[in-house]
């Protein structure tokens, strides 16, 4: 009894726990006092911009901890060698370091991969109070509770991705999906945002469609850049436009470079990953991003015929990102995969899904009614 009682310890994660809260109390403290005089649902509508702002932040750290190869900083889950902060650990985190002192467990790298857990945290907190002030206002949502409710499971399923992303040694399938599932996370906040907002957007039925298609052509592009990124395949084509001096690289290994289920530089059959399958995954990716920009063009293009200026603010807005992307995307290659860069390319990619989301809701708000809205249906004074 005394030995299974000693061998679960949830101690570091209570106070793990503990330490998102109290995180969490600084921007909802700045939140109530900024908005202390407005009517619950503006309060309600300023809360959800303002985790969708840190949901943001989250995503591009959560890049820069894969980055500098922090993600095995901690090579434990919650905690950091069962305790809630490195100082707390520094005696087993020196010790590993002076084994491998560019090996996976530095000082600087467990504090890296720790600040982003208690970020998590602290998101997943905030995530947590607007649902459940968004089950006390149900009757007044401006959307269904299905989101704020689908919001909370989802950072329970990427609390568990982080988790094996761990403990399975930065397994990549699992990897993968931890980096989508942060645009994921944005996307679900991005239309409960927009929802509060209420404005419409009359858009044609062509226009519809492209951008419908543009935004499952971004999730399938994030998938596979996040497998890039996964299996560290980004300088396997050296040069651009051309990869390693050939327009259509050959000898590529794309069956190995596309098994899913395998771990971290090794085929699916044993040994090690060849070359062959790194470069098959980085041309996959590029030439993909053709399909991508040519959609978000066409795209941008039908924006600017619409009527009106919002639809051409977004046009505007949209070719500034996939010139980002392109751009950013160039430079990880020519440059050696600068941190800027790279960082750079996955907030653009970010900002893009958050883009073509809230493009969506308000196309899809506006073929229902047919009516282009301009300012909030639900105003905060009647709340």
């Amino acid at each position: 009894m005394n030995a299974t009682s000693a061998a679960v310890d949830f101690s570091p994660t209570l106070r793990l726990l503990a330490l998102a809260a109290a995180l969490a109390l600084l921007p909802l403290a700045w939140w109530w006092w900024r908005h202390r005089a407005a009517g619950a649902l503006a309060r309600r509508a300023a809360l959800t911009v303002l985790t969708l702002f840190l949901t943001f932040d989250l995503v591009v750290f959560g890049a820069f901890t894969r980055l500098t190869d922090s993600g095995l900083g901690c090579p434990d889950w919650p905690g950091c060698y069962g305790e809630a902060s490195p100082i707390a650990a520094s005696v087993q985190i020196a010790g590993a370091e002076a084994q491998q002192p560019t090996g996976p467990v530095t000082e600087r790298k467990a504090w890296i991969e720790m600040v982003h857990r208690y970020l998590a945290g602290a998101v997943g907190a905030l995530i947590l109070v607007l649902a459940t002030l968004s089950v006390r206002a149900r009757r007044e949502l401006p959307f269904s509770l299905g989101w704020p409710l689908a919001t909370v499971a989802w950072v329970i399923v990427q609390g568990l991705f982080g988790k094996y992303t761990v403990t399975l040694k930065l397994y990549p399938a699992i990897v993968t999906l931890h980096l989508f599932g942060g645009l994921v996370l944005l996307a679900l906040l991005a239309v409960q945002a927009q929802r509060y907002h209420g404005r419409a957007l009359a858009l044609a039925a062509a226009t519809r469609a492209l951008l419908a298609a543009a935004l499952l052509l971004l999730a399938v592009q994030v998938l596979l850049g996040a497998w890039v990124s996964t299996n560290y395949a980004v300088l396997a084509c050296r040069g651009f436009p051309q990869c390693n001096g050939q327009w259509w690289p050959a000898p590529m290994d794309a069956q190995q470079g596309f098994t899913v289920l395998r771990h971290l530089g090794r085929a699916g059959e044993g040994g090690f990953l060849p070359a062959e399958a790194l470069v098959a995954i980085h041309w996959a990716h590029r030439v993909f991003a053709l399909v991508l920009v040519s959609a978000l063009l066409a795209l941008a293009l039908a924006l600017w015929r619409q009527a009106g200026g919002a639809a051409r603010r977004a046009a505007l807005a949209l070719l500034a990102l996939t010139a980002l992307q392109v751009a950013t995307g160039a430079a990880n290659v020519v440059l050696h995969w600068p941190l800027a860069a790279a960082l750079l390319h996955t907030g653009g990619a970010a900002a893009l899904s958050g883009l073509l989301v809230s493009l969506q809701v308000r196309a899809v708000a506006t073929s229902s009614s047919h009516v282009a809205v301009s300012r909030p249906s639900h105003r905060p004074a009647s709340q």
